[in-house]
């Protein structure tokens, strides 16, 4: 029995528990109907504070149930430009910025002016000659950088072949192992640039005046309304697009790995992992162009309890089994970040890496999330087939209600370029 078929036998206890039962499950995720989605933090906690963004919220089962659900609704309704809609700060994301965006006091994480202000905030105190090591660092990695978002059309093109039926003469669907060792290659890519990037990152956080360390310090634990708000730190003129999107991540990278710690950059978002069906788009997009526009925080829930409300109990049981199978899953992931960010934060105290056993790591995370997409993929398109057609009317009123958007041509993370060539895909599918 696989490990997807043993988990999938507890899916049946939640099935017959319900969707209120799994609500309950989030132990205040904030992810059911009119509470927290993904891209926010939780709503108030014990004594009216906020809740606290941690794993266990992550990793919950209503908060999996409707991030899936989520992602299904985008998948279903969308197409390849939007699932390629991608944003940069999820790659080499073993610094905190999530957490922190997650938990900002002042509930404004997910602004659009966010990462603006973080990262001002950092390159204020840094010296000239620390800004330029940024620079160099960007220009330096905007080619691999851009490769790894190239090489995720592969695998966007091959779960759309399946939704679509175009499936290679011989093969009835994906094929599991080719899909988890080309998520491996694209994990070992980031593990590639993370590995770069901790070496400048932690260089510049050790070599920290007593001066600079004081301004960062009195910032911690505060919100982002309170920080100060400062002009462009660098002049974006003087480079290309690419280059200055790469700076100012890293500048907000530094600013969280500053203000945190281990778990900090261990934890991720319930939609981190599975990232290739157009959820980010669907939630990003009224955002794109709007300074100060912050994210709807009930978005994802609101519409990932909506989708499976309209489903068939039979329809419905294979998202549980997913969440089910999904578990396991996760919780290696978890322990494969705490090893990665735990070897990336040597740099800070100038101690060696183990690089080679960061990279093992990476290729270990790439096929986990290689088979947590496989599945999604899967389950997906099993969905959209057996769809009725009422069913369908209720999808399509149900997308229309994050509002009218559409794409023409695909994204290179958020910047829009033309759908680029994609090479065959043909080698990830199977006769299983």
């Amino acid at each position: 029995m696989t490990t997807r078929q043993r988990s999938g036998l507890l899916s049946l206890i939640a099935l017959a528990c319900g969707l209120a039962a799994v609500t309950l499950l989030t132990g205040g995720c904030q992810t059911a109907p009119g509470q927290r989605g993904q891209g926010g933090p939780g709503g108030p906690g014990p004594g009216g504070t906020p809740q606290v963004m941690d794993m266990a919220q992550t990793l919950s089962g209503g908060a999996q149930l409707h991030t899936l659900a989520f992602s299904a609704v985008a998948f279903l309704t969308g197409n390849l430009g939007s699932d390629s809609f991608f944003p940069p700060g999820k790659v080499a994301d073993w610094w905190g910025f999530q957490y922190m965006r997650d938990n900002d006091q002042s509930q404004k994480g997910h602004n659009t002016d966010f990462l603006t202000k973080a990262a001002n905030n950092l390159m204020v105190i840094l010296t000239p000659e620390q800004k330029t090591q940024l620079v160099t660092l960007a220009q330096s990695q905007v080619a691999s950088i851009n490769q790894y978002a190239y090489n995720r059309f592969l695998l966007m093109k091959a779960f759309r072949r399946l939704l679509e039926g175009d499936l290679p003469a011989g093969t009835k669907t994906l094929d599991r192992t080719a899909v988890e060792q080309h998520s491996a290659s694209l994990y070992k890519l980031d593990g590639q640039i993370s590995l770069q990037r901790a070496q400048v990152m932690g260089g510049i956080l050790k070599a920290l005046s007593n001066d600079q360390r004081a301004y960062l310090d009195k910032l911690k634990g505060t919100g982002m309304t309170t920080w100060p708000d400062l002009p462009e730190q660098i002049d974006k003129r003087t480079m290309t697009h690419d280059v200055h999107v790469a700076v100012m991540t890293y500048a907000g990278d530094l600013f969280a790995w500053y203000m945190g710690n281990v778990e900090a950059d261990v934890y991720f978002c319930p939609e981190r992992q599975g990232t290739y069906f157009g959820g980010f788009y669907l939630k990003d997009a009224p955002a794109m162009g709007h300074p100060d526009y912050t994210i709807s925080n009930h978005l994802t829930g609101d519409m990932g309890a909506s989708f499976v409300a309209l489903l068939s109990p039979q329809q419905a049981q294979l998202l549980y089994d997913l969440v089910s199978a999904d578990t396991p899953l996760l919780s290696q992931i978890v322990e494969v970040r705490r090893a990665v960010a735990t070897e990336l934060r040597k740099t800070i105290a100038g101690q060696p890496v183990d690089t080679a056993a960061v990279l093992a790591q990476c290729d270990k995370y790439g096929q986990l999330d290689g088979d947590i997409v496989h599945g999604a993929a899967t389950v997906f398109a099993q969905l959209g087939h057996s769809l009725s057609a009422e069913q369908k009317m209720q999808l399509s009123t149900l997308r229309q209600q994050a509002g009218e958007y559409s794409t023409q041509g695909a994204f290179l993370y958020s910047t829009p370029i033309p759908m680029p060539n994609i090479p065959s895909t043909d080698f990830l599918f199977g006769v299983k």
